[in-house]
């Protein structure tokens, strides 16, 4: 397996844990058969949990095209050291973004959100000048 696929995989790994932190708020504000029974869904969530409820959403968004990106690259056999790097990139920036997020640590969401789109950029890159 490609450095870039196994990155896709800890990426895709990352995001489909992302949703525990808000829904054990949910869950602890307003027990849990009104959880699961949905009479708790108009109590509004603690300010961090409602964060990582966002930053959940966008990890899901940039997922697709990351993954598109890296399977179009694996399938056209682009795979360099800056594909790699950029793919490693990309994970520790998302990582990075849904912790900043979660904290409202100031410009810190921005600036991994930021580098995340650029280790996105570079890929794409690679793959058109391929």
């Amino acid at each position: 397996m490609t450095t870039e696929l196994e990155m896709l995989t800890w990426v895709s790994a990352l995001t489909i844990f992302m949703w525990l932190p808000y829904i054990l708020a949910h869950v602890a504000n307003v027990g849990v058969m009104d959880a699961l029974t949905y009479k708790g869904d108009s109590t509004p969530l603690p300010d961090w949990a409602a964060r990582a409820k966002k930053a959940h959403y966008n990890a899901i968004e940039n997922l697709v095209p990351f993954a598109a990106l890296i399977i179009v690259a694996h399938l056209s056999t682009v795979s360099n050291e800056a594909t790699a790097t950029a793919a490693i990139a990309y994970f520790w920036f998302r990582l990075a973004h849904f912790g900043l997020y979660i904290s409202a640590i100031p410009f810190g969401r921005t600036i991994s959100f930021t580098g995340g789109w650029l280790a996105q950029l570079c890929i794409l890159y690679q793959i058109l000048s391929a």
